[in-house]
C-alpha cells in the first residue's frame, strides 16, 4: 500500500479529510496539486493524467506520486474516487461535461462558459452544504447578541449582502469593513455571546485570518464561508459552510457564494421564527423584505 499502513480512502468525503490531514506535510509541488484536485473534482474524475498534468501544471509523475502519497497504488486508483464521487453524488456531472467541453477551455462563448461553470458550482454547492449544517450555523446566528461580519477583496459583497439581510431580520449586524484602516479596533468590538461570521476564499485575504484568529482568542465562534478543505477558516471555524465558486480562465466568480449566504438568511429567519414561538413570518421582528 505505498508503505502506508492504513488501507487508501473509500469515500471522496475521506479521501478530502485525508488530504486535509496531511497537506502540511506534502511538498510545494504536491500541495499544488492537492489544491488543484479539490478544486476541480470533475475532471480529476473524467480527465487523463496527461491532461491533468497541463492544467495542473506539474508532470504526470507528480500526480502519481500525489496518489501514492495518500495510501493508493497508483493515480488510476485515487481518480476511481473522484469517479465515484460523480455516480453517487452529482450525476448529472459527467454527462453535461462531456457534452458542453470544459468550461474553461476557451472554446465556448464567454457567457456560455460561464454559465456553465456556475451550474456546475451550485450543483457542487447543493452536495457539500447540508441542511444540518445550515441549521447549526442558523441557531449559533440566532443566539448572538451582536453578528460581526467581515470579508475583504472578493469576498467583501457576500458579507455586505449578509449584513444588509441581517439587519432586515432584526439581529443586530456589524459590518467590519476596515475603512480607514479600522479593522483591528473594528474586531476589538466583539464580546463574549457574539459570533463572528467571517468569509474568504484562496489565497485568504490576511485582514479576514486576523480578525478570525482573534475571535478564536476572545472565544466568539465563528461561521465560516469559505472553500474547503484547506481553508484556514476551516480549521478555526466552528460551522464552516463550504463554497467552491464558478472559476473560467481566472475569472472568479460569486454565484455560489451568494447562493450559500442566502439559503443562510433563510435558514436564520425560519430559527428566528420557531424560537419566538411564532408561526408569522420573519418581519414580525421588525425585519423588512431582504429583495
Amino acid at each position: 500500500m505505498s508503505g502506508h499502513d492504513k488501507a487508501p480512502p473509500e469515500t471522496f468525503d475521506e479521501l478530502r479529510a485525508l488530504i486535509a490531514e496531511r497537506h502540511g506535510r506534502l511538498s510545494a509541488r504536491l500541495r499544488d496539486i492537492a489544491e488543484f484536485a479539490l478544486a476541480h473534482p470533475e475532471e480529476v474524475a473524467l480527465e487523463t493524467v496527461a491532461t491533468l498534468a497541463r492544467r495542473a501544471g506539474a508532470p504526470p509523475s507528480a500526480l502519481v506520486r500525489f496518489a501514492q502519497a495518500l495510501g493508493f497504488e497508483g493515480f488510476s486508483q485515487m481518480q476511481r474516487v473522484f469517479r465515484d464521487r460523480l455516480v453517487t453524488r452529482i450525476p448529472s456531472y459527467a454527462e453535461r461535461i462531456r457534452r458542453a467541453g470544459r468550461p474553461d477551455s476557451g472554446r465556448a462563448p464567454p457567457l456560455q462558459a460561464f454559465a456553465e461553470a456556475t451550474m456546475q458550482a451550485i450543483g457542487r454547492l447543493r452536495a457539500e452544504l447540508s441542511e444540518q449544517t445550515l441549521e447549526q450555523a442558523a441557531r449559533l446566528l440566532a443566539a448572538a447578541d451582536t453578528i460581526h461580519l467581515v470579508g475583504q477583496r472578493r469576498s467583501f459583497p457576500v458579507v455586505a449582502y449578509l449584513a444588509y439581510a441581517f439587519a432586515h431580520l432584526g439581529c443586530r449586524a456589524h459590518l467590519m469593513d476596515g475603512l480607514g484602516g479600522m479593522l483591528g479596533q473594528q474586531a476589538d468590538a466583539m464580546r463574549p455571546g457574539d459570533v463572528l461570521l467571517a468569509s474568504s476564499f484562496k489565497p485568504y485575504a490576511g485582514e479576514t485570518l486576523e480578525v478570525v484568529e482573534r475571535a478564536v482568542e476572545l472565544e466568539v465562534p465563528v461561521v465560516a464561508i469559505t472553500d474547503l478543505p484547506l481553508s484556514p477558516l476551516a480549521r478555526l471555524g466552528r460551522v464552516i459552510l463550504p463554497v467552491e465558486d464558478a472559476e473560467v480562465q481566472g475569472v472568479r466568480g460569486l454565484p455560489a457564494a451568494m447562493s450559500a449566504a442566502s439559503a443562510l438568511v433563510l435558514a436564520l429567519g425560519r430559527r428566528l421564527v420557531a424560537d419566538s414561538g411564532s408561526a408569522a413570518a420573519p418581519e414580525t421582528k421588525n425585519a423588512r423584505s431582504t429583495t
